[in-house]
């Protein structure tokens, strides 16, 4: 749920005068973002992305995003999530291929990440080098999703993000 309130917060800053001080968009770079978000005294920095494809086409979900957050407080680097735009079925799995190589998260609400902080390390690796990524989820009414996402521009959307929570 913290994923959510992460993307409810950029979604008011962006529709509120007011709140548009606290996120800070500090690039856009191939299909990738880089954000900063002050709130509550905390920062956090972070690069997003939508898919280029999601599939099944006319699944009704709400925004679909991958994300590479760095919380300074929480003393978190480069900590991948998936925001689904639907409730997962719950005890599933998503499952997020680079290449070849698969890494597993877990689910809750309608976000996922990963279990363990090598996987996090590995994976974040794994996008800078690729080409693109494919994320397979079950959402809560047994559909089964797939969303691709194109990676060029991840490197210097990380690179940004990292900078700004220093």
């Amino acid at each position: 749920m913290l994923i959510r309130t992460l993307i409810l917060t950029l979604g008011l800053a962006l529709a509120t005068p007011a709140l548009a001080e606290e996120d800070q968009l500090l690039g856009r770079y191939g299909g990738w973002e880089a954000h900063k978000l002050d709130r509550d005294g905390q920062t956090t920095c972070y690069a997003i992305a939508k898919p280029k494809t999601k599939l099944p086409k006319k699944l009704n979900r709400d925004e679909t995003y991958f994300m590479v957050s760095h919380w300074p407080a929480r003393d978190k680097i480069a900590e991948p999530s998936i925001v689904a735009g639907y409730l997962y079925q719950e005890g599933s799995v998503a499952d997020v291929t680079v290449g070849k190589t698969k890494f597993r998260f877990f689910t809750k609400g309608d976000g996922a990440w990963l279990q363990e902080n090598e996987d996090e390390v590995r994976l974040v690796a794994a996008m800078k080098k690729g080409g693109s990524m494919v994320v397979k989820g079950t959402s809560a009414r047994g559909t089964k999703t797939t969303d691709t996402y194109h990676l060029s521009g991840l490197p210097t959307a990380l690179d940004k993000a990292a900078k700004a929570c220093k």
